[in-house]
């Protein structure tokens, strides 16, 4: 499943959260918990293009999800372009990126633990020399 841009404005609707410029969005999409078995890469649902875009177009400049990528599980992706041939829906969250920078996070854990909203976001990031990526220790802090 590929998440749109009306799906994220009814889950912040049904949270009772408003998108403020610089929150922290994190994504629970139960893959998670399929961390050690052999569902691990096909779990969870991605964001697509227009999703990322609904968010980051609001300001958020750093997302997370506990699933394996932002967009969805490569498998469903790769349905979906046999389906249609649209290149366009290959990594499509990722691909906005282009469109308003942005920095997200995979393989999170521990999200179905935390509130809906009302706790800081803390990020400290592993630097790799030449590269793009990295991995980053993310904590909740709560008051």
């Amino acid at each position: 499943m590929v998440v749109t841009a009306g799906q994220v404005e009814a889950e912040l609707h049904r949270i009772g959260h408003e998108l403020r410029p610089f929150d922290i969005v994190l994504v629970n999409t139960r893959a998670a918990s399929c961390i050690g078995t052999d569902d691990c890469l096909t779990a969870g649902c991605g964001m697509g293009r227009d999703a990322t875009l609904y968010l980051t177009s609001r300001g958020v400049r750093v997302t997370g999800i506990d699933a394996w990528g932002w967009d969805a599980p490569f498998v469903h992706m790769r349905r979906r372009w046999l389906e249609t041939r649209d290149p366009a829906i290959i990594w499509e969250g990722h691909k906005a990126g282009r469109e308003i920078p942005y920095c997200h996070m995979e393989k999170l854990c521990n999200l179905e633990r935390l509130p809906a909203h009302g706790f800081v976001v803390a990020c400290f990031p592993h630097k790799v020399k030449n590269g793009s990526a990295g991995w980053t220790r993310a904590v909740a802090l709560f008051d």
